[in-house]
């Protein structure tokens, strides 16, 4: 597959590589350089691993190369459908992977024909499910649902703001009927019934398995749920975050800043290993959750679940739980995984072992028990991003080598408004400064960071700022546009202007029941923006 890459991305990778210079570099400079990217040695396939290093400075020199395209996906059919390709393989193999776990659990819950090893795994299953049940306790006597940012059933394309759902009868599954009595008190529904009374309802079978960009080679697998499930579905969710935190003290919503202190702080003293999984929700199967949760749970759970996925016009039965897209599966994952580094020993929650999602930080002792658990519960753990020894960890998006910070900066679409170019510009900006006692303009990103600034008109390439700021200015240190009225510092930056879709498009109990839901009343938001404009904000000096 031949991709020639727009050449002022391409300027700015290839100045990358020369002030990195090393021979990784000129390995990607040359790939770059003849579009050799998608071919078995392109510079897509080259990986860079902790293992083959010394010291962190040759590490991120040769891995801000080698990763800064690792998740771009360009806008070519050809590549589009190998993507998709990909993501649908994974998906099959992950069914597969449920399918011999389900085979395997059901045999253990039936005690039949156990080896040693089944009933040492029942041992510890058991000591999870404790967990799991002190953790959750009882069932809760409300569920307020909630509207998630995304696509569900019967709202796809652009038409996914809250008002658009609102408008949308109500899609669900056979098996969320018993808990409709949830929805039917909101606003939502009294607007359905209101504007259409014979078209409130509409039950289908299962959720539509689609994929969304993940890296150059593959996208990502995700199934859109129905609305009434997963706006049922994220309250679970978020009750599953609250009884985390009232049990453990460790409140979920925080934690990524945690994960990536104690990575950095493990990558120096080794007492924590640092685990991560492939597929993760994918390979949740359903004999596992049965399993471990408590039977009430369990039947609610199983009641927002879709037990089928249609892919390419064609009915799949699950064996997984729940995938990406159900809006509890996050919580889930995260609730079965620390159940199982507790009970391999690995001692309180959010003090001796964190887990976020996937991302697994456990005592350095306990991670060959752990491992060993998650593969026979049919868990495949990473083996590019666990690390158990040496200098190097990951987890949240945080990766240290010897405590410094060797994140490399991934550019993920191609740059063409100011607004991508001010955030590419950033990001190679943070890349330099990761070198303690090291001034940016001899840092080696300096001069991939000046081709980002030459495609930046000159009145938006003045815009610089604090990194405070984000990405409405060009990170700086000097060279700022301030002004000061009233005893207050206004800075000018590059804004985007928010977009909103007129309420006038909507019919008024849509409108009364946004607004009881707690839409703007400017109008209803969007993900989106409508434009950018030059303006002043307020910055405490």
């Amino acid at each position: 597959m031949k991709t020639t890459l727009q050449q002022p991305l391409l300027r700015v990778l290839l100045a990358l590589c020369e002030g990195a210079n090393t021979p990784r570099s000129l390995g990607v400079w040359l790939r770059a350089k003849h579009s050799v990217l998608y071919e078995v040695d392109g510079l897509f396939f080259m990986k860079t691993r902790p293992s083959d290093y010394l010291n962190a400075h040759s590490y991120r020199l040769d891995n801000a190369c080698t990763e800064f395209l690792r998740k771009l996906n360009l806008d070519d059919s050809s590549a589009k459908r190998s993507r998709r390709a990909q993501a649908l393989s994974s998906f099959w193999k992950s069914e597969h992977e449920c399918a011999r776990t389900n085979v395997r659990l059901n045999r253990l819950r039936d005690n039949h024909s156990l080896s040693s090893l089944d009933t040492h795994a029942q041992d510890l299953l058991e000591r999870a499910r404790w967990f799991i049940s002190r953790t959750l306790g009882s069932l809760p006597d409300d569920l307020p649902g909630r509207f998630g940012t995304g696509a569900t059933y019967s709202d796809k394309g652009q038409l996914t703001t809250v008002a658009d759902k609102i408008s949308s009868a109500l899609s669900y599954t056979k098996g969320a009927i018993p808990l409709l009595p949830f929805v039917e008190r909101t606003a939502w529904f009294r607007s359905l019934v209101y504007r259409q009374p014979s078209k409130v309802h509409d039950e289908v079978r299962g959720n539509r398995f689609t994929t969304v960009p993940k890296t150059s080679l593959t996208d990502r697998g995700i199934c859109v749920e129905p609305s009434v499930n997963v706006f049922l579905q994220l309250s679970v969710g978020s009750l599953i975050k609250k009884r985390f935190l009232r049990r453990w003290g460790h409140d979920l919503l925080h934690a990524q800043d945690i994960h990536r202190s104690l990575a950095a702080k493990a990558s120096r003293d080794g007492k924590h290993a640092t685990i991560d999984l492939e597929s993760a929700s994918d390979t949740v199967s359903v004999s596992l959750v049965a399993y471990l949760l408590p039977t009430e749970w369990l039947d609610l759970l199983t009641c927002l679940r879709c037990g089928t996925t249609q892919i390419d016009g064609k009915t799949v039965i699950l064996e997984k739980f729940s995938s990406m897209g159900n809006g509890y599966t996050f919580e889930l994952e995260t609730l079965i995984f620390a159940s199982l580094a507790y009970a391999c020993g690995a001692g309180d929650f959010g003090r001796d072992f964190y887990v976020f999602g996937d991302d697994i930080i456990v005592p350095t002792e306990v991670s060959s028990d752990l491992l060993a658990l998650l593969r026979y519960c049919g868990f495949i753990p990473n083996q590019n991003k666990t690390f158990v020894s040496g200098p190097f960890r990951e987890s949240c998006g945080g990766d240290y080598f010897n405590g410094a910070l060797v994140r490399a900066h991934n550019c993920e679409t191609d740059p063409s408004a100011p607004e991508d170019w001010i955030s590419m510009a950033n990001g190679l900006r943070r890349l330099g400064h990761t070198d303690p006692g090291c001034d940016f303009r001899d840092s080696f990103p300096f001069r991939a960071w000046l081709r980002c600034l030459d495609n930046l008109p000159v009145g938006i390439r003045r815009l610089r700022g604090p990194s405070s700021l984000g990405d409405l200015v060009i990170n700086d240190d000097d060279k700022w546009s301030i002004r000061t009225r009233s005893g207050r510092q206004y800075i000018r930056v590059y804004r985007p202007i928010a977009r909103f879709v007129s309420f006038k498009y909507f019919k008024p109990s849509v409108v009364y029941a946004a607004v009881l839901y707690g839409i703007d009343t400017r109008g209803i938001p969007t993900r989106g923006v409508s434009g950018y404009k030059v303006g002043w904000i307020s910055h405490l000096g």
